[in-house]
């Protein structure tokens, strides 16, 4: 044999084993689909309500989460040895005393005409009926301290998205917004059309509820112009250009919300004083208008499906830890903005360069059991290439999901990426991923419900988290942030 040929050969094996992993393998036998199944059926049941956030119900099952996380093994991490960060979230909303006169006819408040958004204003003025006038066409109008009134269009907008009718206000009121307000308008009426028109029972509960936000991190209420919606057959009221008296008072509530937040030390002397942050949100809908004769929306999916994920996966980190310990956080009023996340990134339990990565799962328990999609995985919302190599070789080590990387496009008509709890921290500038089997046609309605959850599937997604944090947790480099990373929504 060539000598040289040799010695290739010793330093090969010598940089393979120099470079090996030189920790245990996941104990992936700890995690059981029983004990999935079990959580699930009750945490998802109807004895919370549909965990709405700032209720009493979301307060019970944080109850119910603590008690689980202790059984599971986890150290409390939250405020004063409690499982618990508390932070308010606070509701800003439209006050019954607004009131609406447009010509001679005064408007009735939810009943004749809706408000987007909670805006403190007030308005005489004219109306100029646009008709069906696109927005790079409102320039040609003299819109300038007047109030702007066209035909809802769907013209631009994609209708693929889940729950459109839902969403579909939301859309129209940016395309025209950003040109309306830079032309000086003082407030936008949109008229509806076919889709907004059957919207309109699903979008009332959501504008009466209002706006929410949290402390530090509040919304402005006040910058904003006015926009109001009116069905199609009153649309009379708008055109020959009237005048209209408009007044919006708004008010502010406060709410208690909670993070619930635990931790299993790590071995290491030295890596234990990092953390492997493993994320869910508890919260979901509460009580909503009826589907098929149920009005409680249980969220099993979503995210019921994470929370007993992280449950199972601190059972597997009781009986053998890894080096970095693991800070499990089970995020308030996800449903209402991300707003547990926000605080909590904003205000860690643990310092923020102690935190290497965020592994966040949202919706991981439903569709087909041999697809999944890692959001973060791909450019522009990749920001670690060493986080996101990790998550693909435990994928390719047993999981083996065909990854539905189209979700993760910026062009993806559900804007995905941006609507889950990984999305303060990747601003925080910390390493994050989410895990996500995407979206049903049960997405958002009371039949969101364990019965329909896939177990085998929620087994794959629970043991990809797991393997996936297992590599993090016992690396001895920790993952990096991709120099100059933005995101651009």
């Amino acid at each position: 044999m060539n000598k040289n040929y040799i010695f290739s050969l010793i330093g090969l094996l010598m940089f393979s084993f120099g470079h090996a992993q030189n920790y245990k393998k996941p104990l992936v036998s700890a995690i059981k689909e029983t004990d999935l199944r079990k959580d699930m059926y009750e945490l998802a049941a109807d004895q919370f309500w549909g965990r709405e956030a700032g209720t009493l119900d979301e307060l019970k099952v944080s109850m119910w989460l603590a008690d689980k996380a202790k059984e599971a093994g986890m150290k409390p991490a939250g405020d004063n040895g409690t499982f618990f960060q508390f932070f308010d979230m606070y509701r800003h909303q439209v006050t019954p005393q607004s009131s609406l006169k447009i010509g001679n006819s005064s408007l009735k408040l939810w009943k004749d005409f809706l408000v987007a958004e909670p805006v403190n204003s007030s308005i005489d003025s004219e109306i100029v009926y646009a008709g069906n006038t696109e927005p790079e066409e409102l320039s040609k109008l003299n819109i300038k301290g007047k109030v702007l009134t066209v035909n809802a269009s769907d013209k631009n907008i994609d209708q693929e998205m889940t729950l459109f009718v839902r969403r579909y206000p939301g859309f129209v009121r940016t395309k025209y917004y950003s040109k309306a307000y830079e032309l000086g308008a003082k407030a936008i009426i949109f008229i509806t059309d076919d889709i907004s028109e059957n919207s309109w029972v699903e979008v009332l509960p959501q504008m009466t509820r209002g706006t929410y936000g949290v402390e530090g991190l509040r919304e402005k209420i006040t910058d904003n112009i006015p926009v109001l919606w009116i069905k199609r057959e009153n649309a009379g009221w708008v055109k020959n250009n009237p005048k209209i008296f408009l007044n919006l008072m708004t008010e502010t509530y406060k709410y208690p919300s909670v993070n619930i937040i635990g931790k299993i030390e790590g071995t290491d002397p030295a890596l234990k004083e990092e953390y492997v942050l493993l994320s869910g949100h508890q919260d979901h809908d509460g009580i909503r208008h009826p589907v098929k004769n149920d009005t409680i929306y249980n969220g099993a999916d979503d995210n019921a499906s994470t929370c007993v994920a992280l449950l199972a996966m601190a059972r597997a980190y009781k009986k053998q830890p890894g080096k970095r310990s693991i800070l499990f956080v089970f995020h308030g009023a996800e449903e209402r903005g991300l707003l547990g996340s926000r605080w909590h990134a904003a205000h860690p339990v643990v310092p923020k360069e102690k935190i290497v990565a965020v592994l966040n799962g949202d919706m991981i328990g439903r569709n087909d059991n041999n697809e999944a999609a890692l959001l973060g995985g791909n450019a522009p919302h990749k920001n670690s290439e060493e986080l996101v190599k990790m998550a693909e070789d435990a994928n390719n080590e047993s999981t083996k999901f065909k990854y539905l990387k189209d979700w993760d496009s910026p062009n993806h008509a559900e804007y995905f990426y941006f609507r889950s709890d990984h999305l303060p921290y990747a601003k925080a500038g910390i390493p994050a991923v989410f895990f996500t089997s995407v979206l049903h046609d049960q997405y958002h309605t009371p039949q969101d419900e364990s019965e329909n959850i896939n177990y085998k599937k929620l087994y794959k997604m629970t043991e990809w988290m797991y393997r996936t944090s297992w590599k993090v947790a016992n690396e001895a480099e920790r993952p990096k942030v991709i120099p100059n990373f933005t995101l651009e929504r």
